[in-house]
């Protein structure tokens, strides 16, 4: 496809490319193919497109790779295209059919890729509400019944995003967890998205307790962006939870949303089942910690991008306040929406505080 000039792109690849290159690159997509894909496209209805001929380019690779034995080097494959994929429909819910094929793409390549991470990852299904919620559990190697962080996604992330994200708990010996919760990744066609997410980390930590290989007796939360919600609003009810990490997540996003990008104003219609944004924005309201943050007695880690154009920076200092356990601020001031562009400066430190609290 011939790129045609700035001017005469969709505002919206601009958008994606300005507001989530640092993401993407970050995790796990090779900039030169973020490079390529973004300046050959001209039009919207082409990302999608344009991101599942990069994956297919990885898949091939994999299973080539796969084929002569080389197994480190398939899971390698697999997990760029399983990201390639998941890019290419994690904001195009414009076009739901062709948003699903991506994301069915996206979660075959990953499960190909998991029995050749290291350590190796697990697909397993949650009981939940009369349905199940897809996960991903990974375990240190070496470590008999190791801490568990939970992992909430945001509203356009999901597990198949996590492994950079995950690799930093499980090299300190702590496992990993991300599942995709209601509105999120596998769960977001029949689960609408759910201010009260304390329901679906129950759900997770009961099943844990069922499973007995992790140590129940020591969950950590994290959570990304909208996640970065999520997470301390489980945490200031379930018990369980022995520590959060909230990452540039919002203090009440009603706020939020009335000043986020077009597509993710759309994203969050269509991800809380809204038939509009008057709707979404009713739902956006009663997603606020002013009112439970207070029950958060847990040790907390909370980062803030002072550079954030998604979710203003105050949210993280309200919420820091807001808490009554122990809080750390972590507001790195040259950092865009959850520090993508400098993950060195918290990724690191958050898990190593987070190995701390749960006494590894």
């Amino acid at each position: 496809m011939a790129s045609a000039g700035r001017d005469e792109r969709d505002p919206r690849i601009g958008t994606a490319a300005a507001h989530w290159s640092h993401r993407m690159v970050t995790n796990g997509v090779p900039l030169a193919d973020f490079e390529d894909v973004t300046g050959s496209i001209s039009r919207w209805d082409e990302w999608c497109p344009a991101w599942v001929a990069r994956g297919n380019v990885h898949d091939d690779l994999a299973a080539t790779a796969e084929a002569e034995g080389r197994r480190r080097s398939a899971g390698e494959h697999y997990a760029t295209a399983a990201i390639c994929y998941h890019f290419g429909k994690f904001l195009f819910v414009h076009d739901p059919d062709q948003m699903r094929d991506a994301h069915d793409l996206a979660i075959a390549a990953h499960g190909r890729a998991l029995p050749y991470m290291d350590p190796p990852g697990e697909r397993v299904t949650i009981p939940y509400d009369e349905t199940r919620l897809a996960g991903v559990l990974r375990k240190p190697r070496g470590v008999e019944r190791p801490a568990v962080v939970v992992m909430c996604m945001g509203l356009d992330s999901t597990k198949e995003e996590m492994r950079t994200n995950e690799d930093v708990f499980l090299d300190r010996g702590m496992a990993t967890l991300a599942f995709d919760g209601p509105g999120q990744g596998e769960a977001e066609y029949g689960l609408p998205i759910r201010p009260d997410y304390e329901a679906p980390v129950a759900s997770v930590i009961d099943w844990l307790e069922e499973r007995g290989d992790v140590d129940t007796g020591r969950v950590g939360l994290w959570g990304v962006s909208l996640g970065g919600y999520y997470a301390p609003r489980a945490a200031a009810f379930e018990r369980r939870v022995r520590a959060c990490i909230s990452l540039t997540g919002p203090f009440d996003f009603s706020e939020a949303f009335l000043h986020a990008p077009d597509l993710t104003r759309a994203a969050f219609v269509a991800r809380s089942h809204s038939p509009d944004e008057h709707a979404a924005a009713d739902v956006a309201r009663r997603m606020n910690l002013a009112e439970v943050a207070h029950r958060i007695e847990c040790p907390t880690y909370i980062v803030g991008g002072a550079l954030d154009r998604v979710i203003p920076p105050e949210h993280a200092r309200r919420l820091a306040k807001a808490v009554s356990g122990p809080a750390e601020l972590n507001m790195v001031e040259d950092g865009a929406h959850v520090v993508n562009n400098r993950p060195y400066r918290y990724r690191p430190a958050s898990a190593d505080w987070m190995a701390r609290q749960l006494h590894v």
